[in-house]
Parts: structure tokens; C-alpha cells; sequence
């Protein structure tokens, strides 16, 4: 792609003025591996939750069926409810964590949350129950707390602001890769081993490699690639500057925005294993997660690093871009999921394929906004709100809203229907955020608030 390669980001920071930190392209490269592995471990879950029901909530597969004389078994509300609960945890540690690596080493944390994460996932596997399965995701949400706030602010003090989207494009093209590789791990466990647990276990040792790598990281200064003429901020922010920050429009709406996307994300890949299972794939489910997770490999990567290039490209000529490629974007994903709803595979395949890229495709310039329109010194802070915010509105509802839709209707299609509305009330938040995006950029760079 042109001008969107790792090799082009360095070349565009020297363009600007402003030289890239020493080891920026081994930091970004070890943020990324790091985040691959976090969405690998959880799309495992979401590839297993079948097997979860039928080993551990003792559901037989078959029930899963839609059919208006299946009895409720609140099967699919209870697993929903296991990846709410991560995301309970990871919501409310992660202004913690946040306000912390305000203060300390951001690498530091990285690393000792990575670990925890790493060992917890292994337990997930040992689990022989429904509570303790739900406690091992609880100290997921612990440990991934620690890293989604202070990763993607590294990132942002070692590239520059023109850059800035294509770089996170990069960084959050690990998130459609990992989402692939956990369902083709689960799916290829499935046939080697007949053991689901596998898929947890073998996250562990590259998980705990990459922690420890960590703490070798040197944090760059904060703010040193947000200007030419700034110096690195070394400020610490006041209770005053972080309530500044639900002053700025660009951030709410964005933020409120996300959170309907996130809402549709994590509703549809965590329950899509079983969706396939009852519309498309009962004779041959682990065949079926291979394909998917394939199908989310070549969209997700392709969409996150298209999506943070013409962001970029875009960004530079008026200033509210990279809220209405995310708009354009979400509203394209809407129309290929309600295709999908009324299409027979493998027709669908095709339609699934077109939600998935463009949802991708919003990811890169959506975190970009958070990057520019907050101050460096509570840029961490403000991810961690944001992360907050998006799991409280977004995450932590979706799974068991649709479960207990499909539960009560026997049908997928109220919960997509949800998940539809959602996504589209977060595009109309993104177009109404794209008169505010340029001016309070501007405003994000001073040093006088």
C-alpha cells in the first residue's frame, strides 16, 4: 500500500521535522505482538463457547438449534455473561492503570500486565466450572487493563501527528489478526486434539516472553512527537485537566461512538462460532471456525491498514475525516450484516466478509481522534476513560443482550437487529463529531489551557 508500510512511518517522521525516538519501529513492533496475543486470547473464548456449554454448562450442542419447541436453558445468557465479567474487570481497572502510567513507566506496566494476563489464560483451560472459569477471566480483565490505556499513548509520543493514523493502523491491525488466529487455533485444537482446553494453554509461554521483554522498554518523553516546536511535557496533570477532558466534543462523541461499534463487535465475534453452528455448519463446526477465522484474517488486515491510510490522507485535506471515513464506514457494515441475516451460505460468507472489513476499517481512525484531541500529558488517563466508557455502554451489555435474545426467540435475528441499531446510532455520533474534530486539535496542542 502507498506511503502505509512500516518502512514509509519513519521516513514520515524525519519529513516533519521531528526524529523518530531510537527503537520506535522495535517498540511499536513489540506492541503490536503484544496486542496480537491479547486478541488471540480472547477470541479463544468466543471459539470455544460452544464446547463451554456443552462441557461445563452440560447444554448438548443440538439444543443450540433454533426451534421454537427447545426449552430455555439460559445457555447462551451465561456465557455471555463470562465475557462480560473480563470486560467488567477491565473496565473499571483501567482508569487505575491509566492514572498511573501518568505517573510511572508505561513499560513497566505493559509488562507485568501482560503477565498476569498470560498465566490467567492458562487457568481458564484448568477451569472445571462455571465460577471458576468466570474468575480466571476476571483476573484477564486485571491483567489487560494494565496494557490497553498506556500502549497505544507509547506509540503516539514516538510518531508524528501526520503519521499518527497509519501507525495506530498498524498497532490495531493485531486485533483482526489475533481475532483470526484464536479461532483457527481453537478450530485446528479441535481436530488434533479433541481438547478445547489447548487453545488457553498454548498462549501462555509467548505471552510471558513478550511481558518480560517489557521491562527492557525504554518510555519515550510525553508529547515529544506532537509538535516541532514543543519540548517533551514532563507536567503532571491536575484534577482540573482531567475534567477538561468531557469538555472536549470530539472525545464524547467519539467515545459514545466507539462504544456502539464496540457494542457490535464483541456482541457479533463472540457468539458467530455459534450462529455458523445453527445456520450454516452443525455437520462440521470446527472446519466452519477455520474458515471464519481466515475470513477475519484477509478483512481485518486489510480493512485496519486501508482505514488508517486514507484516514491520514483524508485528515490532511479537511479537517473532519477521520470521524466520517469512520461514519461511512460503520454505515456500510450495517447494510452487509442484514444482508447476511437473509442470505444462505456460502453466499453469506460473502456478506460476513464485507461487515467484518468495514468495521475494521473505522478502528484506526477512531483511536487516532483520542490521540489528537487530548493533551499528551493525560493522554493515558483519557484512553482509559474512553476505555471505561466504551465497555460500560458498549462491551458489557452486548454479549448477554443478544444471548437472551436468542435464548427467548430461538432466533439469531433479534440480536443482530440490536446490533444494527447500535452501530448505526454510533455512525450518526461520528458525523455530528466532524465539524468539532479540527478546532479541537488545535486546541489539544496548546500549552497554555
Amino acid at each position: 500500500m502507498p506511503d502505509g508500510s512500516v518502512a514509509h512511518l519513519a521516513a514520515g517522521g524525519q519529513a516533519e521535522g521531528i526524529p523518530l525516538r531510537r527503537g520506535a519501529m522495535a517498540s511499536l513492533l513489540l506492541l503490536m505482538a503484544i496486542n496480537l496475543f491479547n486478541y488471540v486470547d480472547r477470541q479463544v473464548l468466543s471459539a470455544v463457547e460452544p464446547d463451554i456449554r456443552r462441557d461445563i454448562l452440560h447444554e448438548p450442542v443440538e439444543t443450540a438449534h433454533p426451534a421454537s419447541s427447545v426449552p430455555r436453558t439460559h445457555a447462551h445468557t451465561r456465557t455471555g455473561i463470562l465475557n462480560s465479567a473480563f470486560i467488567v474487570c477491565y473496565m473499571l481497572a483501567a482508569p487505575l492503570f491509566g492514572w498511573l502510567a501518568d505517573r510511572m513507566s508505561r513499560w513497566v506496566i505493559v509488562g507485568g500486565a501482560v503477565v498476569v494476563w498470560s498465566l490467567a489464560s492458562g487457568a481458564s483451560g484448568l477451569a472445571s466450572s462455571f465460577t471458576a472459569l468466570l474468575v480466571t477471566r476476571l483476573f484477564i480483565g486485571v491483567g489487560e487493563a494494565g496494557y490497553g490505556p498506556a500502549a497505544p499513548t507509547i506509540i503516539a509520543d514516538l510518531f508524528p501527528m501526520r503519521r499518527r493514523g497509519t501507525v495506530m493502523a498498524w498497532f490495531y491491525m493485531a486485533i483482526p489478526v489475533g481475532s483470526a488466529l484464536g479461532y483457527v487455533l481453537a478450530g485446528m485444537v479441535a481436530r488434533f486434539t479433541d481438547n478445547w482446553r489447548w487453545s488457553f494453554y498454548a498462549v501462555v509461554p509467548p505471552g510471558i516472553a513478550l511481558g518480560l521483554l517489557c521491562f527492557f522498554m525504554p518510555d519515550p518523553p510525553r508529547g515529544q512527537s506532537d509538535s516541532n516546536s514543543h519540548a517533551p511535557t514532563t507536567a503532571k496533570p491536575s484534577l482540573r485537566d482531567y475534567l477538561h477532558v468531557f469538555q472536549v466534543p470530539s472525545y464524547l462523541l467519539n467515545t459514545v461512538g466507539m462504544a456502539m461499534m464496540t457494542f457490535g463487535i464483541m456482541g457479533i465475534t463472540f457468539f458467530m462460532p455459534s450462529y455458523l453452528l445453527d445456520q450454516h455448519a452443525a455437520h462440521d463446526p470446527a472446519r466452519a471456525k477455520i474458515i471464519y477465522g481466515i475470513l477475519i484474517l484477509f478483512a481485518g488486515v486489510s480493512a485496519t491498514l486501508s482505514g488508517g491510510f486514507i484516514g491520514d490522507w483524508l485528515q490532511e485535506r479537511f479537517g473532519g475525516a477521520y470521524f466520517l471515513v469512520s461514519a461511512a464506514a460503520i454505515f456500510l457494515s450495517v447494510g452487509c450484516i442484514l444482508m447476511m441475516l437473509f442470505s444462505t451460505f456460502p453466499t453469506a460468507w460473502g456478506w460476513l466478509f464485507g461487515a467484518a472489513f468495514f468495521l475494521f476499517f473505522t478502528t484506526g481512525p477512531a483511536n487516532t481522534i483520542l490521540a489528537n484531541v487530548i493533551h499528551p500529558s493525560m493522554r493515558t488517563t483519557a484512553f482509559a476513560l474512553n476505555i471505561f466508557l466504551i465497555y460500560a455502554l458498549g462491551a458489557i451489555p452486548a454479549s448477554p443482550l443478544m444471548g437472551e435474545l436468542r435464548d427467548r426467540y430461538h432466533s439469531w435475528r433479534p440480536a443482530f437487529y440490536l446490533v444494527c441499531a447500535a452501530m448505526t446510532f454510533g455512525g450518526f455520533l461520528w458525523v455530528w463529531g466532524a465539524r468539532y474534530l479540527a478546532s479541537d486539535t488545535e486546541r489539544a496542542m496548546r500549552r497554555d489551557r
